[in-house]
């Protein structure tokens, strides 16, 4: 029972105090803030959060710490996930798997069709499996490799990558937050998908276009053809090649296609990756007595590198850096971040501070378009605040559906402009279990990446201005002729 009704004033303190700390972190520690001091800052505002509670609200301790664990044990699915694609990157570019991707796909893609075609890559396999995450984790690491080797950027191959991987989690029948976002606003999933085209079509057309013209206008190729030419010269040198090892990631998105569960399904491709690692990397024995060596140093090597992560030592410093990399201990820093993130999100949904800031939103809502737009807004908000895309479309949802319902509104309004602003940002905020997946997998801050996630920030973006022209609000009595029609 609390002592007091929850103000917007005490809602906003922790927020405060949480965004002020992220930006003194980020000005004085730049890309290493989410590496430490973003967790301190992210501890530091939840127990602010606790004390307001606490004191001024009249929450229990174990009321509150009740509910932050239960918001930490949300994550725990995305921390395992975490630790078994750190160990699948290390073992898949000890097993070869990452370096013949590599070396063929440098031989095959160009770098003025290298944005465009890495972007529609990962579109392609995330509409087939449905997943971001597995997406990025797997062909999302070796297109990172071969963008660098082909002269681009890491925050701007990350952003082609990402912008792929994010239509499929938005579109995809097989996405969990495809499948969420129509479950709690009450709308029908295919009629869901649907409604997005009418946003996603003419963001992801921008996005190609943008790509293609940073394909077309840049000056890579002729810069690092000798640079190429080492890089496969290296990888022939380190690592036994050969197009066979395209099985292994075949097998995973094949699982993934049959909604196999993403660890059993990782897991499988971790499992290859050290197989293949053990079978064609480390030479074999000359004679029959070498045997018992020869499986008890391999096991060791796998074992290491599943949790240290790989490190190559050819003396090609861009081939060095490109394949050191995973591992379940270079996870670690990103699980803090999580675990942190989560806990303050916990701490503010418990003293109904959450809450809060979303009615306080709706109080300034005048019309259908208005409700849209703020829609998208909160769910960026509790992206931020929350720190997982799944909190955000069920927070939101659960605030706005009565509005919804109450303006005679189609519940296919809320479910787009719940994807529109909390599938395809989440990736955007550094905290946020999703931004702390790709910036760890991709290897690049999320802060140097996110200017160049185009589909990410122009969905929302084209959401805003089509619900403020009110363009494509669907009224109730549509849903309604609809579902009389199809029971004609």
């Amino acid at each position: 029972m609390m002592k007091q009704e929850v103000t917007l004033k005490l809602a906003l303190i922790p927020c405060i105090f949480l965004i002020s700390l992220l930006i003194i972190n980020v000005w004085i520690f730049g890309d290493e803030a989410t590496s430490g001091p973003c967790q301190v800052a992210l501890l530091i505002s939840s127990i602010i959060g606790g004390i307001i509670g606490h004191i001024k609200l009249g929450l229990s301790y174990r009321e509150i710490e009740r509910n932050a664990i239960h918001s930490i044990v949300l994550a725990m699915e995305a921390i395992i996930i975490l630790l078994i694609v750190g160990a699948t990157i290390a073992l898949w570019i000890q097993g070869g798997i990452v370096p013949s991707i590599i070396y063929y796909g440098i031989q095959i893609l160009t770098a003025k069709s290298f944005p465009i075609v890495a972007c529609i890559i990962c579109s392609i396999v995330s509409l087939a499996i449905g997943s971001s995450w597995s997406t990025m984790g797997t062909i999302g690491v070796a297109l990172m490799g071969i963008g660098k080797a082909l002269g681009y950027s890491e925050p701007l191959v990350a952003g082609a990558i990402i912008s792929g991987a994010y239509l499929g989690d938005k579109m995809s029948p097989l996405s969990d937050t495809t499948n969420l976002a129509p479950a709690v606003s009450g709308a029908n999933l295919f009629a869901h998908i649907r409604n997005m085209l009418n946003t996603t079509i003419p963001a992801y057309t921008l996005t190609l276009i943008i790509f293609l013209c940073i394909g077309l206008f840049s000056h890579t190729q002729g810069q690092d053809i000798h640079q190429t030419d080492d890089i496969i010269r290296g990888l022939k040198e380190n690592f036994f090649i050969h197009w066979f090892f395209f099985i292994v990631p075949i097998i995973v998105i094949f699982l993934a296609i049959r909604r196999t569960p993403a660890i059993p399904a990782l897991t499988v491709g971790c499992i290859l990756g050290g197989i293949l690692a053990f079978a064609f990397q480390n030479g074999y024995p000359e004679n029959i007595t070498q045997i018992p060596s020869f499986i008890s140093k391999n096991y060791k090597s796998i074992i290491h590198v599943a949790y240290h992560g790989y490190k190559l030592e050819s003396g090609i410093p861009i081939l060095d850096d490109l394949l050191s990399a995973g591992g379940m201990e270079r996870m670690f820093s990103t699980i803090s971040l999580i675990i942190m993130a989560m806990l303050f999100g916990g701490v503010m949904e418990a003293t109904g501070m959450l809450q809060k800031i979303a009615e306080s939103i709706l109080n300034y809502v005048h019309s259908a378009g208005g409700l849209m737009a703020s829609t998208v807004l909160s769910c960026i908000i509790f992206n931020i605040l929350a720190a997982e895309q799944y909190l955000s479309i069920v927070i939101t949802g659960r605030m706005y559906r009565a509005s919804y319902t109450a303006r005679h509104l189609d519940m296919r309004n809320l479910s787009r402009t719940l994807e529109d602003g909390a599938t395809v940002t989440s990736v955007l905020v550094p905290w946020n279990t999703c931004g702390a997946f790709a910036s760890s997998v991709l290897g690049t801050s999320t802060f140097h990446y996110l200017p160049f996630c185009f589909f990410n920030w122009i969905t929302p973006i084209i959401s805003i201005l089509m619900a403020m022209m009110n363009y494509n609000i669907i009224p109730a009595e549509k849903q309604e002729n609809e579902i009389k029609q199809n029971k004609e």
